[in-house]
């Protein structure tokens, strides 16, 4: 198969020893465990999904229906996911036969799973925020599905196609372009319209964008660093030796490397695991808000001070609302600051009404599991809209705020989003499940194109060491920032800077087509998105 006129190989090595593992299976007890755990994860997660359900009462099948739908297409892409990026994890230890291919993918399937299960859910809302508030406001409706919908299409056609030809492109990038696509294709479907609209939080995206520019030239540049680093004190020969044969490693650099997959498929777990999660969280809101549109878990002492922290921030944002009133709950001044980002005389003024509105309600509920059924989505937007405004005037200093003004509104907006932010552990289950299906199915072309295809010559134990740590600290460390990375750039840009600093020199071709497949990725997945978007809107009203 070729592509830009270079020929990539679709799951065929070169290298004889490896071909020979490649072609392997994963044996009768490796497939046992994995059916067990298998159906172990599927029965956990459909069990607790039935439980959340059996007190939702909808007056037809549509709800569940669409649920099942989109529940499909959203770990549909999870599934895609792990054709791609899971693989990385995976390709050093296999090409220095640290470990058969066979049990290296279990084993970074079960630390992915792992990461999954710990992630904070913080990468996964950093996404959500960039998609056009309305929208968000407006999940449950057709408008709210065709943007669902539509991103998660954009982004499964193009991950499929770039794995097709061999191509270790980003998810990442491909779910942000498709979220991007989606926000500039509502804008210009409304801009003749009279109502405010939000296009895309171009902040944000800025935000999330360098993290995505910068972590595969950080990637590029500590690796090679590092195995220069590790020449100069590590004196060990072997090392910096192609292996022989298939002869696995000497025993100290088979647990380094053992140890560096581990990372990387921990953090790959933590970090691209929750791409998926914030927008099942959607697509659960928006068919079943009497479910999970508010966090259940929250216990009666924990909403009691919620109700407490409501009143000090109610009467704080009022000390800051100068002479402007405001007639209502404030609800409209606030959705209008959320979408148009300009802070008015009235704004604050209009916070401080919804904030103590939303406290005197919770009062009266006790709980959050208490709120009726019919008023569980518009008490979920309020604090949405609620949470989103804090932020953005944290972010923006405006208006000007005591710190000790500040402390209180910081420690009311934890409680917004532990309301509305949250995962159930069912969700990272399922996706859990769905990135280690499409491991076990698709590593093999990207694991042979990061493997054989990057260098000219044959990785060695120090390059995939180098490689792997440098992912291992640069994913970690973007997920204690809840920003999202991409695992297949850092991984891939690693074992290049390793190869430039060895001086073996890389492979042009390949790295012209991985290259083309990044820079394209963006724009694609934007057109993409933005045009599936407005087909399935003409359906969906």
């Amino acid at each position: 198969m070729t592509t830009t006129g270079v020929t990539i190989s679709q799951g065929e090595s070169a290298n004889p020893h490896v071909a020979q593992k490649l072609a392997g299976g994963p044996g009768r007890i490796g497939m046992a465990v994995f059916s067990i755990a298998l159906v172990v994860g599927v029965g956990y997660a459909g069990t607790q999904l039935f439980r959340d359900l059996v007190d939702v009462h909808p007056t037809s099948a549509l709800p569940f229906i669409l649920l099942g739908v989109a529940l499909l297409v959203a770990l549909g892409f999870e599934f895609v996911n792990g054709f791609h990026d899971t693989a990385n994890a995976v390709a050093t230890v296999i090409y220095t036969h640290s470990l058969s291919p066979q049990i290296a993918v279990v084993w970074s399937g079960l630390w992915n799973f792992i990461g999954v299960l710990v992630s904070t859910g913080g990468v996964a809302f950093g996404i959500i925020s960039l998609l056009p508030v309305e929208l968000i406001l407006q999940v449950g409706s057709g408008a709210g599905f065709a943007m669902v919908f539509a991103l998660l299409t954009a982004a499964i056609i193009w991950n499929l196609g770039t794995w097709y030809f061999g191509l270790p492109s980003s998810s990442s990038h491909t779910l942000i372009g498709s979220v991007i696509g989606v926000g500039l294709a509502n804008q210009m479907m409304r801009a003749g319209s009279s109502t405010a609209t939000s296009g895309v939080d171009w902040s944000q995206a800025g935000k999330i964008g360098k993290s995505l520019l910068l972590s595969p030239l950080v990637g590029f540049t500590v690796a090679a660093l590092l195995l220069l680093v590790m020449r100069a004190v590590v004196k060990k020969k072997e090392l910096y030796e192609a292996p022989v044969g298939s002869a696995p490693p000497p025993f100290w650099i088979r647990c380094l490397l053992l140890l560096t997959c581990t990372g990387v498929s921990f953090a790959h777990g933590s970090n691209d695991g929750q791409k998926g999660m914030g927008l099942i969280m959607l697509i659960l809101i928006g068919t079943v808000p009497t479910a999970y549109a508010l966090n259940h878990a929250v216990s009666a002492k924990e909403t009691q001070d919620f109700i407490a922290v409501s009143a000090q921030a109610s009467t704080t944002l009022d000390r800051y609302a100068g002479s402007a009133t405001v007639t209502g709950d404030g609800r409209d001044q606030v959705t209008t600051y959320v979408r148009t980002k300009e802070l008015a005389p009235d704004t604050v003024a209009g916070l401080g009404k919804l904030v103590g509105s939303v406290g005197h309600d919770l009062s009266i509920y006790k709980e959050l599991r208490n709120v009726p059924a019919d008023q569980t989505r518009n008490f979920r937007n309020d604090l949405y809209l609620i949470g989103e405004a804090l932020r953005m005037m944290d972010k923006a200093h405006q208006p000007t705020i005591a710190a000790a003004d500040v402390d209180v509104l910081k420690n009311y907006k934890k409680h917004v989003d532990k309301s509305t932010k949250f995962i159930p552990s069912w969700v990272k289950v399922a996706v859990a499940i769905a990135l280690g299906l499409g491991t076990m199915i698709g590593w093999k072309r990207i694991v042979i194109t990061v493997g054989e295809k990057i260098g000219k010559d044959h990785l060695t134990y120090a390059q995939g060491a180098a490689a792997e740590i440098t992912a291992m600290a640069t994913i970690g460390a973007a997920d204690a920032f809840g920003l999202p990375v991409s695992t297949t750039h850092v991984l891939s840009s690693g074992v290049a800077g390793t190869m430039a600093a060895n001086h073996t020199g890389l492979q042009w071709a390949t790295v012209r087509n991985l290259l083309m497949a990044w820079v394209l990725t963006l724009p694609v997945s934007i057109l993409l998105s933005g045009s599936l978007f407005w087909v399935f809107s003409r359906f969906g009203g």
